[in-house]
């Protein structure tokens, strides 16, 4: 997982199911810029074998992936991500399993410590609905086993954020399926949030391809919040998902607690940089009396900082 305070961009994925939710009449196309024009180039390769400027189609492959967002690719960088089961059953709870595979298709067994756990587990439905950040435990053969229920039928995105060890942090997503009736929700757009009582302003402005200031801003009964608990290390952590193709885009604020200079609440400040134009639903953890809470936002870039 990434410690920089930008947000940085993962993957394209699938449109939404069903034929509709809240993005699906914006899906974002496969993400074009440096990465298409490397790929263009590769392909009409100069006959002549000594000019520098010749490339491979798997050297164009491979600029075409570091270049567009990661985390919606299931394989990404040499590592494979590999669920046991791609169903779920709505309302059981029952244990998910997933490998990380390697280059050599073993599974990888060893990974850094990256905010207090070794791997973090996003789930989330195709129309953002039912989000979740859980720490799944790893076995001795390599297989993550995390408790996990879902509330109703749809298509489910599950990301793994990690880091292996000796190697590079990675994102990778794969789809998984919970059979019934399919109701998509759908969102407006929204600078505020209630959550259990507590009250969640977001005061910034989204703009594609430059850091852009976001303060999130914790109250309860009218009164600011002074108190949150570190979670992860961290007062709070932001996950972004792109409308249309769930790109995904995670950091954490700037500061952490014990460091002489960042409080705790009632504002928490992130530098997040969007890779593109759209709306993005921004979903923030923080911790307060002994428990995680979640306060969801819907953003467009360009609007106004308050709403």
């Amino acid at each position: 997982m990434n410690t920089a305070a930008k947000l940085s961009a993962y993957g394209v994925v699938l449109a939404l199911v069903a034929g509709g939710a809240w993005a699906a009449g914006t899906a974002v196309g496969p993400f074009a810029g440096a990465a298409g024009a490397a790929g263009e180039d590769a392909g009409h390769r100069n006959d002549h074998s000594g000019d520098s400027h010749s490339g491979t189609v798997a050297e164009a492959a491979q600029v075409k992936q570091d270049h567009e967002p990661a985390g919606l690719a299931s394989s990404r960088g040499g590592y494979t991500l590999t669920p046991t089961t791609t169903t779920l059953t709505p309302g059981t709870t029952r244990p998910f399993t997933f490998r990380i595979l390697g280059a050599d298709g073993a599974p990888v067994t060893a990974y850094d410590v990256e905010h207090e756990k070794r791997m973090h587990l996003i789930v989330v439905r195709r129309d953002t609905a039912g989000f979740r950040h859980i720490h799944p435990e790893l076995g001795e053969d390599g297989t993550w086993t995390v408790p996990l229920a879902v509330g109703e039928a749809g298509v489910y995105r599950v990301f793994a954020d990690f880091k292996p060890s000796g190697g590079e942090a990675t994102t990778l997503g794969a789809d998984v399926f919970a059979s019934g009736d399919f109701h998509p929700a759908e969102y407006r757009p929204s600078h505020s949030a209630e959550v259990d009582g507590y009250q969640v302003r977001l005061d910034g402005e989204l703009a594609p391809g430059t850091a852009s200031k976001v303060t999130l801003t914790v109250t309860k009964d009218g009164r600011d919040v002074t108190d949150l608990q570190p979670y992860l290390g961290a007062y709070g952590h932001l996950v972004a998902l792109r409308g249309g193709d769930l790109a995904y885009l995670h950091v954490h604020p700037d500061g952490e607690p014990g460091d002489g200079r960042t409080a705790p609440g009632p504002a928490v400040t992130f530098h997040a940089e969007v890779p593109t134009h759209g709306t993005y639903r921004l979903f923030l953890d923080f911790r307060h009396e002994d428990k995680v809470r979640t306060a969801e936002f819907t953003v467009t870039t360009g609007e106004g900082s308050h709403r």
